[in-house]
């Protein structure tokens, strides 16, 4: 084997590796100042104690994509990924924009919402919309459409004491959640995995059954 190509391959693979825990562990490691490496201590530990993450995704060109005939099918890795959560017990939820009139409740936008995936689905599973329960979130009037902060306040404020982490396919959006406290991850950029690696998901804290 080419040594300088192995060392190459390693230095990428090293590289990767830092991006993806900085990923999970930058917004908890910012508060510190920096050089304050007792800081940095203080707010894993915090991470730790607060643990059972809560891992909400965007809905749209993250989990799900729409072809050009309009049928809807998962994005490549989304089912594998929801399953390995499911396995590992991680709860999940959606953010996602949706016609404020579709209802005045989000249960009852979430059930039109479903009506409309389900209607033109495309797959040999249907979509795991037991997984996420009652953790559709969606707005109540336009004003609360993303990127404004209302739905990521509520997912926030249902989550208890958890690290709440926010997957999506667009930067703006996943900006905005780190602005609020999310661990965010752009979804589906070349060079990285599809969706944060679950392992990774779990240095954030011991998980609980939804």
């Amino acid at each position: 084997m080419n040594r300088s190509v192995s060392k190459g391959s390693v230095r990428v693979r090293l590289a990767l590796s830092a991006a993806l825990v900085w990923a999970v562990l930058g917004t908890t490691a910012s508060a510190a100042p920096l050089g304050d490496a007792g800081g940095v201590a203080r707010a894993s530990a915090a991470a730790r104690e607060r643990g059972c993450p809560v891992v909400y995704f965007d809905l749209g060109e993250t989990l799900v994509h729409t072809a050009a005939d309009g049928g809807i099918g998962y994005r490549p890795g989304a089912a594998s990924y929801l399953r390995a959560l499911r396995v590992r017990r991680v709860p999940v939820g959606l953010i996602t924009n949706v016609p404020p009139s579709w209802g005045t409740t989000d249960a009852e936008r979430a059930a039109r919402l479903r009506k409309e995936v389900d209607a033109t689905w495309r797959g040999p599973e249907p979509f795991a919309w037991k997984d996420f329960g009652d953790r559709v979130l969606t707005p109540r009037t336009e004003a609360e459409r993303k990127p404004a902060p209302a739905l990521w306040q509520r997912a926030k404020a249902g989550s208890g004491r958890c690290r709440v982490v926010y997957q999506a396919e667009t930067a703006g959006e996943v900006r905005a959640a780190s602005s609020l406290g999310f661990v965010s991850y752009q979804v589906g950029r070349p060079y990285r995995p599809a969706f944060l690696p679950v392992r990774l998901v779990g240095l954030l804290g011991r998980c609980s059954a939804a």
